[in-house]
Parts: C-alpha cells; sequence; structure tokens
C-alpha cells in the first residue's frame, strides 16, 4: 500500500521538436503531464511507495498515460477508465527564450469527471501523506467535492496533508478561486506555494506575514518557494515556537524548461518528511531536485533516483 497518496489529472505531452510557433511546427515528442503524478513518479524513484488517484479515457492515450507512470513503479490500483470523456492532452512550444507557451485540451476530460465514488476507504490505511494540488479542484464542482472527500478521508485515518497550489491561471476564477483555496489550506498539514502564489492568497510578499498567515490557519509546516533563489521554511511546534530559515537554490548553467521544478521540490520535501530529516535538509532535498527538473524538457525527466540524489548533493 502507498505511503503517499495522489489525486489529479495527467495529461499526455506533446512537446514540439522545433523552436518557435506551434503552427510551423512538424514533429512532437511524447511525454506524460500532470503535477500530482509528477510527484508521484518522483517519489518512487527516491525509493517511496506512492499511489495516483485518476481517471483516463478509454483510448490510446490513456493506456499510454497508465502504463508510463505504472512502469515508473508507482499504484495505479484505482485508476478509471472512463468509456465516456476522452484523456486530456496539453501542446508545449519549444523556446529558446523563456518559458514555452503551453496549450490545454482538458476540458470535458475524463478526469474532470470524477466525483468520490473513486476513493477506497481501505486504500488510505497505510498511507502517511496524501499530497494535494489546487490544478484538480479548480477542473470541475466534481473533482472539488472529490478533493474535499479525500482531504476527508485522509484526516479520518490520521494522514497529514501536503498541499500545493499550483495556480494555474487558465483555470483561476478570481476570488472563487481564492476561496476555495484557502479553505483546502486551511486542512494542510504542509503548505508549498511559490512566492507569488502565497501573495494571491494571503496579500502579502512578506515573508513573516505569510508563514504567520498560514501557521494562524492551523497549518504547522510552511514552505515558499522563492525561485531559483532558494526557498524559506517555517515549522510550527506543538508549544507554538517557531523554527524558520532559508535554504538558498542550487546554482543551473542553462534552465530548459521550469515545468516540473515545483513538483520536484515537493518530491524532495515529502520524502525528507517521510524519512524524519529535519526540515531544513528536506526543503534543501527540495531545491535540489527542483534545480535538476529544470535542466530537461519533459515534466518529471530530470526527477533523480536514490543513488543521483545522494551524489548530486555530495557535489
Amino acid at each position: 500500500m502507498p505511503a503517499v497518496i495522489t489525486i489529479g489529472e495527467s495529461m499526455v505531452l506533446m512537446i514540439a521538436e522545433q523552436s518557435g510557433p506551434l503552427e510551423f511546427v512538424t514533429s512532437f515528442t511524447r511525454k506524460v503531464a500532470g503535477a500530482e503524478s509528477n510527484v508521484a513518479i518522483g517519489l518512487s524513484r527516491l525509493g517511496h511507495q506512492a499511489g495516483w488517484i485518476s481517471s483516463i479515457g478509454d483510448d490510446p492515450f490513456g493506456t499510454y498515460i497508465r502504463k508510463n507512470i505504472r512502469g515508473e513503479g508507482v499504484d495505479t490500483e484505482l485508476i478509471t477508465v472512463s468509456p465516456n470523456y476522452r484523456t486530456g492532452m496539453m501542446l508545449k512550444e519549444q523556446s529558446d527564450i523563456g518559458d514555452p507557451k503551453i496549450y490545454y485540451y482538458r476540458e470535458n476530460s475524463a478526469a474532470s469527471h470524477m466525483n468520490p465514488s473513486a476513493l477506497i476507504d481501505s486504500y488510505f490505511d497505510n498511507a502517511k501523506i496524501l499530497h494535494i494540488t489546487g490544478i484538480f479542484p479548480m477542473l470541475s464542482p466534481e473533482c472539488q467535492e472529490t478533493a474535499f472527500a479525500a482531504i476527508a478521508l485522509a484526516k479520518e485515518k490520521g494522514l497529514l496533508i501536503s498541499f500545493d497550489p499550483n495556480i494555474r491561471k487558465q483555470l483561476w476564477r478570481g476570488e472563487e478561486s481564492r476561496r476555495i483555496l484557502l479553505e483546502i489550506a486551511q486542512q494542510a498539514d504542509i503548505i508549498l506555494p511559490g512566492i507569488q502564489e502565497a501573495e494571491l492568497l494571503v496579500g502579502s510578499l512578506e515573508w513573516k506575514d505569510i508563514s504567520t498567515a498560514f501557521h494562524s490557519k492551523g497549518i504547522r509546516f510552511v514552505i515558499m518557494k522563492d525561485g531559483a533563489v532558494g526557498a524559506y521554511y517555517s515549522m510550527k511546534m506543538a508549544d507554538d515556537e517557531i523554527i524558520d530559515g532559508y535554504e538558498k537554490g542550487f546554482e543551473v548553467k542553462r534552465v530548459v524548461d521550469t515545468v516540473g521544478a515545483g513538483d520536484g521540490f515537493a518530491v524532495g520535501v515529502l520524502s525528507g518528511i517521510l524519512e524524519g530529516l529535519p526540515l531544513n535538509e528536506s526543503v534543501r532535498r527540495g531545491n535540489a531536485i527542483g534545480s535538476l527538473a529544470v535542466m530537461v524538457k519533459g515534466d518529471s525527466d530530470g526527477y533523480p533516483t536514490r543513488k543521483e540524489l545522494d551524489e548530486y548533493l555530495s557535489r
């Protein structure tokens, strides 16, 4: 049974093999993309048991996604196959400067029609962490209901709730989205926002204001990504003592694509928490995996094995 459970949509990712606008591209490389499955894959490569709950279409892309993620050692027992809706897809340009443009084709996808019936009570029995992102509940009212049902079940079983807001402008609906994400945050034990996401949620760019706001909601671990520079962290102890600090990022000589870096960061932090590492070491591990992720095109292609991570950290 998995130690970490994730839930969300994964799509087939088609990456352009030539630079420039997609209208002129003639060939693509196929990959799998999905924030939650990225985390499951990264944890599995480090030797942790991870499970991914989702729905795919009864189509070749869905089959490809399931085989790919299962091939990474992730448990896919709770993937359902929809006979009525297709697997989502996204297209990514290749850019020589800055992040590439991404085009999503996920409306009315199989995953967007998930409902709480996808959850099985016993699947949560031996898990330690439920990892949720802000993407999944934004897909549809059914997904929102499923996300909150998963959180309730995880809390009943004594799991830690990890929450990465992972805000996507294509799914952002202003105050409604902010309300939903804050409601999820109030249920979380661990929150992993980027600095701009934290500003959207609590209205400040000041780290002390951000950590205070999240701790006041009952969140124990507040870890904020500060881009390539590093990450702030803060932990509220049982006696209300606050332990906080900052871990610098790792130097990257050439950034290829930043997509997947935040999920890689979550992999590092969650793996450290699972292994009982001090929070600063867990955050340093997150910075390391995030830096490895930006050196390659695929979302999770840069995530290391345990041996690779140890060698990278030792250098």
